[in-house]
């Protein structure tokens, strides 16, 4: 089953009430299916967002809405496995896209596993920010981190780190 690599920036932490401001997709080979800043419809402002992914409403201020890149999300996830370091977070902002997946991997979860600190309290595996799974791997960043592309590139060097540890089945 053919892989890609998905990652958002947003404008916030509530899928609900935020935006997503850039998207990125890769491909197993490394090479990006969408690499674009989005427009959001709702928010003209993003100040803590901004802080950390560094993507401002004046980069995004031509860049095209999400419904114009829709067919493009779904041509890029129809059929493939779809791999995301906090699937549950970025596939909340693009549920109906992702709907045409046939499958969605979180890199997160399996990373935590395979680093293995425990969390007592939830009796369950910490869960590591991407750049301590990327450093884990050995990843060296293309660019910043916190922007969508380049958090695809170390998300895959991550799922491939972990898929070449994974037992193979019979």
């Amino acid at each position: 089953m053919q892989t890609v690599y998905l990652d958002l920036e947003t404008t916030g932490l509530h899928p609900s009430e935020d935006e997503i401001v850039e998207i990125g997709i890769l491909d197993d080979q490394g090479q990006p299916l969408l690499d674009t800043l989005v427009r959001p419809i709702r928010h003209t402002s993003w100040p803590e967002a901004e802080y950390i992914n560094g993507i401002s409403p004046e980069d995004v201020a031509s860049a095209p809405v999400l419904s114009d890149l829709r067919s493009q999300i779904i041509e890029a996830v129809t059929g493939t496995r779809v791999v995301i370091y906090n699937a549950a977070f970025d596939s909340a902002f693009l549920a109906s896209e992702l709907r045409t997946a046939a499958e969605i991997e979180c890199a997160m979860l399996a990373f935590a596993e395979v680093y293995g600190e425990w969390n007592p309290y939830y009796e369950d595996w910490r869960w590591q920010r991407l750049y301590v799974a990327a450093a884990h791997v050995g990843f060296e960043w293309p660019g910043s981190s916190h922007r969508a592309i380049h958090d695809c590139a170390a998300t895959r060097a991550v799922w491939r780190y972990i898929s070449n540890r994974r037992p193979r089945a019979g």
